[in-house]
């Protein structure tokens, strides 16, 4: 997909689905590296990131929805069922007609597959490196979904993982990689864009990976927060 299908498909989004706003653009590069990563909010969080962010952006997406014999299933359980509320056989017969839409699409779009096997665990951390030196964005919602769902934020907290990303970038090319927080307000229709966040490729890297991934974590939710003054007695003030 060339840049400027996708900037219509972007479009498209847009004026059908998200129609918001994105504050904070300054703060982007024109051209990669980076690395952005925002709360997931369900299908909202990547609607409104590729909507509003006016860059090419290559997501990770779960291996299963890129996969065209597994996407239904995975869809109809994790999308049908829970979002739209509809039950089997007929969630199986919506999940089956998004798959045959959402697969090519996801594929042509660049999307990069993030296995749970052990066996693949690595390949979406070279492919994302090979984007990164060709100037790319890479787009991560690192949400774990077996943690708990915070009730104000809306959020459950980031695994640590992606973070190796700054690891493998800098064993390639010498350079360290920036991590930028994306907030997305759904009742705002707003997603704000924060201060990079700079790997350390230097430190201990169990501990830069906490530290990098707490720290957009809370950049997150000082943004959230500041979108929304009621829950802004909720944050954390800085150590």
């Amino acid at each position: 997909m060339n840049d400027r299908l996708y900037r219509l498909i972007a479009l498209g989004l847009q004026a059908c689905l998200w129609g918001g706003d994105v504050t904070g653009e300054e703060r982007l590069p024109k051209r990669g590296p980076a690395v952005l990563v925002a709360n997931h909010l369900a299908a909202w969080g990547p609607i409104a990131v590729i909507s509003s962010v006016p860059r090419r952006l290559h997501s990770w997406v779960i291996a299963d929805m890129m996969d065209a014999k597994r996407a239904p299933d995975y869809l109809r359980l994790d999308f049908v069922e829970r979002q739209l509320h509809l039950k089997n056989p007929l969630s199986l017969w919506v999940a089956n007609a998004i798959s045959k839409l959402s697969v090519p699409l996801l594929t042509s779009a660049g999307c990069i597959p993030v296995h749970s096997n052990f066996e693949e665990m690595l390949v979406p951390f070279h492919q994302s490196v090979d984007r990164l030196v060709e100037g790319g964005f890479i787009l991560i919602f690192p949400e774990d979904p077996a943690q708990p769902l915070d009730p104000i934020y809306q959020m459950s907290p980031f695994k640590k993982g992606f973070v190796r990303l700054g690891e493998f970038y800098f064993q390639r090319t010498g350079r360290v990689l920036a991590f930028y927080p994306l907030a997305v307000h759904l009742v705002r229709r707003e997603v704000q864009v924060g201060a990079p966040v700079m790997h350390n490729p230097h430190a201990n890297p169990v501990g830069e990976r906490l530290r990098v991934k707490h720290t957009l974590e809370r950049m997150i939710h000082e943004m959230l927060a500041g979108m929304n003054r009621d829950v802004y007695f909720r944050v954390p003030a800085p150590r």
